[in-house]
Parts: structure tokens; sequence; C-alpha cells
């Protein structure tokens, strides 16, 4: 067990906050993805700065962005989570949380690329549990633009599940490994380094099975960005790494450069990789990932990869 405190399930029924810690989201994209939660039976809740325009890119000031987060965490009719977008953002909102809040209200709180902060934050810092997947406006506004599989096991409660092939994940290194689920956006991953909000590193008696992915990022910035974790130390006792969908990254004439700057960069790291899992940035069907959560990465047996979940994320 990996000892994060872990949020309630998601019922049907229960009520979901919707918020932006980061960018404006378009209205109507707002809109859609609350009517799909409420088609899979959830109420919603729309936070008050979760449209605001501005100032600049931001969906609010910084007050106003933390007043919704806290709000949402302090209220008992509120069950879960669930962000708007990502952009930029999230971060200033860190040296302003109230970890003491957060921590006696623990609730699912779901989203991805810029929350990678957010997600740090709340391993590191709050010590629980949270959740790389879709977002309102993002991906449940999209037609298929949410994987329901990987959603029902999350928030379901099932302690025994995987990914695979179906899920798009491939073999770039064969091997086998466990350790604690962590990572995010590589971008913001790498950025939070030598700062009081980098994720929490991994140990000889903590190993982690990481998972990295990003938008735009060609194939020398994610090698000089591994180059970083690397020299970091962010990688020691890193047992496994599970690359992302890179069809957001290159063309698909690009990715074996991609793939060869990986290696290239990861020519010391000893574990099984693997790549092409379709959660964050993608424009197919989100998958949901729980932070914090026992996993084997499985790549031993040739044609059949998978991440086997080996606990609950939620309590039931």
């Amino acid at each position: 067990m990996s000892g994060l405190i872990k949020p309630a399930a998601l019922r049907a029924g229960g009520t979901l906050a919707v918020l932006s810690p980061a960018s404006t989201p378009p209205r109507n994209e707002v809109q859609a993805g609350m009517e799909a939660l409420q088609g899979l039976g959830y109420k919603t809740v729309l936070m008050p700065n979760a449209r605001k325009p501005g100032p600049m890119y931001y969906a609010g000031t910084v007050e106003q962005r933390l007043a919704d987060l806290h709000a949402a965490f302090a209220d008992p009719a509120i069950d879960g989570i669930v962000c708007t977008r990502g952009g930029w953002g999230s971060a200033e909102l860190l040296p302003h949380l109230n970890a003491e809040l957060i921590r006696a209200n623990a609730k699912a709180f779901v989203g991805y690329s810029d929350h990678t902060s957010l997600h740090n934050w709340l391993m590191r810092v709050a010590g629980m549990m949270s959740f790389y997947g879709p977002m309102v406006a993002s991906d449940f506004s999209r037609t298929e633009g949410v994987d329901s599989a990987s959603w029902g096991h999350v928030f379901g409660g099932d302690a025994n599940w995987s990914l695979g092939a179906d899920d798009g994940l491939r073999v770039l290194r064969p091997g086998l490994a466990e350790g604690t689920l962590a990572g995010g956006c590589l971008s913001i991953f790498a950025e939070a380094l030598g700062t009081p909000y980098a994720a929490l590193p991994a140990s000889a008696e903590k190993p982690r099975i990481l998972f990295l992915e990003d938008v735009g990022t060609k194939p020398y910035q994610w090698d000089r960005m591994l180059l970083h974790l690397r020299y970091a130390g962010m990688l020691d006792h890193v047992a496994g790494i599970v690359f992302g969908d890179m069809r957001q990254c290159v063309a698909p004439e690009e990715e074996i450069w991609l793939e060869d700057a990986i290696l290239h960069a990861l020519a010391d790291f000893a574990g099984p990789i693997a790549i092409g899992l379709r959660c964050g940035h993608v424009d197919g069907a989100n998958i949901t990932l729980p932070l914090g959560v026992r996993v084997r990465l499985d790549l031993s047996a040739e044609g059949n990869p998978r991440v086997d979940f080996l606990e609950a994320a939620v309590t039931v």
C-alpha cells in the first residue's frame, strides 16, 4: 500500500465541482462537458471563477482561482473536483494552498497538463492521491473524449485492473518493475526542479513507476528534459518509465526520432520503458491514471505490454 490518503469513490449521484486553476476555458466547451458528466449521473457545480476571462490568459486572479479550489475542498456537499482545462497558472497557487484544509477534506482531484504542479503538491505536501485524467472542457466536451473503462475502474474502487496494447502501450525496452505511479506533463515536471514544489523523489524503500507525456515538445526537448531529470537525481530509484501518446508532439514520420531521443537520454537507465499510453494530451479517449497507487509495469511478454494496478485508488 502507498500510505497516501485515498479519497472516496465517485458514484453516480455524486456532486463534482468544476473549476479552472489555470487558464480560461471556452464557455461552450465547459457547458458541453458538464452535460456529459451529468449524462454519467453526476451533479455538477460550476465554481464562481471557473470561466473568468482574465487577467491575460488566467481564469481570474490568483486569489479568485485559489478561492474556488479551497471552497471546493471545504464544501462537504462536493464529492470530487474536475478541472476545465490546463494552460498555465496552477503553479502560482502553490505557495498559498492550505494543506491542513485540503488534507482534512480529501476528495478526488482530476486534471492533467499544467495541473501536474498540483498533483506533485498533493502527493508531496498533502499526502493525497490524485488523478491525471480527462477535463471538462478539453475532454468531456468531445465525442469519445473520455476512456470510460479506466474512469470506471479508478473511481469505482477496483483493486486489480490493467492497461495494455489496446490503450496504446508499446515496448521500448522490455523488463518487469513495480513501484508507486507518479509523474505528469514532462515540461511542468522538469521545470519544478530546484523549487520547493518539485515532485517528491523516489527512494530505495519507495521506488517509482514514472509516467511522462507532453504536447508540442520536439525530440531534442525530450532529450534535454530527461537529461535534466537524470542530473537532478529524479530517476534514481525509478524502476520503470511509461511515456504517453506522442502524436501531439511530433508528426508520425518523426516518431522514430523521438523514440531515439528518449532511448539516448535514458541509455544509463536500467528499467523497462513503454510508450504510447493514451493519457493526457490525446485526441482520442483520454485514460484516467491514479497517481500514488502501486503498479506493476510488465513488458516481459512479447506483444502483451501491461500496466497492472495493484491497489484501489479510492475508498469504497
